[in-house]
């Protein structure tokens, strides 16, 4: 089986699964990805699409997170380095690098370049944690796993809304 196969089984999978978990009637599945060295979870209502890394073309005079635009069948979507708009080191692009089109359900193109996708999990398996750190700010709750990592559950209609994000234009 060739790479591009995989990849397309893989996708055609967890697309699969997100329809079928949003279908729950008390949906407990998120989405969970990593950025700037954190841990996140995002509602499947909230998450948009998920899409490998396409070409980006830069923005003279934007934030240094901003990374820039894509093309995205036809539409053009804004690209922010979530890791990097949180306070870390600008994201690597690797194999494992993802956009997640969180703008999509608010019809509002915006993207964020995640470091990975960590695939659907259940919040019947973590605990209630309290925020802190950078990333409570944009963070609905905070939960912990079995391993002892907090994830985050993101906002995306606090972030999507917020000045701060926006703004992408250099000060």
């Amino acid at each position: 089986m060739s790479k591009r196969t995989s990849l397309r089984d893989f996708q055609e999978s967890l697309a699969s699964r997100i329809r079928a978990a949003a279908s729950e009637a008390t949906p407990s599945a998120r989405l969970s990805f990593e950025a700037g060295g954190t841990h996140w979870l995002v509602r499947l209502e909230s998450a948009g699409e998920v899409l490998a890394v396409p070409e980006i073309a830069r923005v003279p005079l934007t934030q240094s997170w901003f990374v820039g635009v894509a093309n995205v069948r036809g539409v053009l979507f804004g690209i922010s380095d979530f890791g990097a708009f949180l306070g870390g080191p600008p994201s690597a692009l690797g194999v494992e690098s993802r956009l997640l089109l969180i703008g999509q359900p608010h019809a509002i193109n915006a993207a964020l370049l995640v470091t990975r996708l960590a695939g659907l999990r259940n919040l019947r398996e973590f605990e209630r944690s309290r925020r802190n750190g950078a990333a409570a700010k944009w963070a609905e709750k905070a939960w912990r796993d079995a391993e002892g990592r907090i994830w985050h559950e993101l906002d995306s209609t606090r972030l999507l809304s917020h000045r701060e994000f926006l703004n992408v234009a250099m000060h």
